[in-house]
Formats: structure tokens, sequence, C-alpha cells
């Protein structure tokens, strides 16, 4: 299944450099989120293949889910952001993702992030393991393994949200004593963490299981851990009968090294 999503990300990658490349309208959602052509063109291919691929796997995406449009979905299912980052994309920094991740149990077991931009595609399975390559004229190049690294007793790599660093983050770095950060937009900042540029990844702002899900299996499968307060996983298919109820997830802390956790007692009191 994993091949599957990963040629999914790669259609769905090459159609959003298309669009890219032109000089692209920009609309604002219900929530006052922004939406291009590119988000629901690439939804669509990822949707398609996955139906032709995996027609028996429910798929939940963005876009549909802002339409009004949420499958039945049972304990294993598809969750697609076709771009992650949208403001990275209209900003042309190159830092958004295709995301597609895989849900079983509400635990993510499987996911692909692709950033079509920079040429760099992530995967990883509970089974397998994490791996990253390079993508040129749609072939992957360079494919390696990829591994958290070990936190050390000296200084952390923090990654942060370029666009939506709140102030409860600034507040929570301002804790940790001997701290580098560094910035990156969409997924990307699980995959730093799962390559092992970065040792934490704190989030205290909005997210919804999309944009998550994909970045915390490549982050997952390296080794790696995502928490919310008080040290349960950040988990999937929550219980509730508003898109927000359903998708929107907690405050969380991805780590490449859970003992970074209890060495700075990150388990609660952020």
């Amino acid at each position: 299944m994993i091949k599957t999503f990963i040629n999914a990300a790669l259609a769905a990658g090459a159609d959003i450099m298309e669009i890219y490349a032109t000089d692209f309208n920009v609309e604002d959602k219900e929530d006052g989120s922004p939406v291009t052509l590119a988000d629901q063109r690439a939804e669509a291919i990822i949707v398609k293949i996955l139906g032709q691929e995996c027609p028996q796997l429910p798929v939940v995406g963005e876009e549909s889910v802002a339409a009004g449009r949420i499958p039945q979905i049972g304990s294993r299912f598809a969750i697609v952001d076709p771009i992650d980052g949208t403001k990275e994309f209209i900003k042309r920094n190159g830092e958004f993702t295709v995301n597609i991740g895989l849900v079983e149990d509400g635990e993510v077991v499987a996911g692909v992030v692709f950033a079509p931009a920079l040429g760099d595609l992530y995967w990883g399975t509970l089974e397998d393991g994490a791996f990253k390559a390079r993508v040129e004229n749609g072939h992957l190049t360079d494919e390696r393994p990829i591994r958290c690294r070990a936190a050390g007793e000296g200084s952390l790599t923090v990654v942060a949200s370029r666009s939506h660093r709140t102030e409860r983050t600034e507040a929570f770095l301002e804790k940790l004593p001997d701290v580098s950060v560094i910035s990156a937009g969409s997924s990307l900042k699980f995959c730093r963490v799962a390559e092992g540029e970065a040792d934490l990844y704190p989030r205290f702002g909005r997210t919804m299981e999309w944009d998550t899900a994909a970045g915390q299996a490549v982050l997952r499968a390296a080794g790696g851990r995502t928490f919310v307060e008080g040290g349960d996983p950040l988990r999937y298919n929550k219980q509730g009968t508003t898109p927000e109820e359903r998708f929107e997830n907690p405050f969380f802390l991805a780590v490449g090294d859970e003992q970074i956790i209890s060495r700075f007692r990150l388990k609660s009191g952020w």
C-alpha cells in the first residue's frame, strides 16, 4: 500500500507544480484558511488513485471535509492533505507538502510526505522503518533510511512553525535551556525530527488530523514519538458530530528521543 501512497503523492505533486508555475488565484474557505485550485486538483488525483488501487479503503480528504463530504470510516482509513502549508505555497518558498497517512485503530501506521518544490520525498511504515529520497523527473533517486537522533547532554535543536508560531510556543522555548531554533513549514517539521536534523517539534497552534497524520507516521517509523499533554500519544478518529470535534488535534510535542520528555519534565505543564 505504501507504494500506492507514494505514486499518488508523486502524481499530485506533479500537478501541483504545474499550477505553482502559473499566476494562480487564492480563495478563503469558511474557516478563513486559504485554498487554491492546486489543493482541489491534487486531492482529486489522490482520491482517484487510492480508489482504484485500494477500493475498500475510505479516504478522508481536507478539501472534501471542507465541502461537507465525509465518508463512513471504520478502524482503518487513509487521511489526505493535498497541500499542507498552503500559505507556504502562496508565498512560493517551497515548504509545502503532499500528505497521505494511514490510520488503524486510532494510530498512524504508515505515511508519505512529498515536498514537490524541494524534490524531497519521505515515507515510513512501522514494519519497514522510515526513508527519504530525492525526486527527479518523477523518479526516486538517492533513497536512504532515516532515523531520529539520540538526544545528547548538550543543546536541543527545536523546529518551529514558519507561519503559525504562537506566543505560547515562544514561552515554551524560553523554559528550555540552551536551545537553537530552526523554522520550517508544513509537515516538514516532523520530517526534520525524523531525519535527525532536529530534536523537538512543539505545536501550540491549531492543526487537524490531515495536517499531522503522514508526518507523524514518518516520525514514528523513524523511532520518534508524538505526545499530547499528559503523555498519551496523538491519536486519530475521535468521536464528535462536527468536523472540528472529529478531526481537530490537541496541542502536542513531537520528539525524536523520548528521553527528552523526562529530561526536561515536559509531560505536562506546557
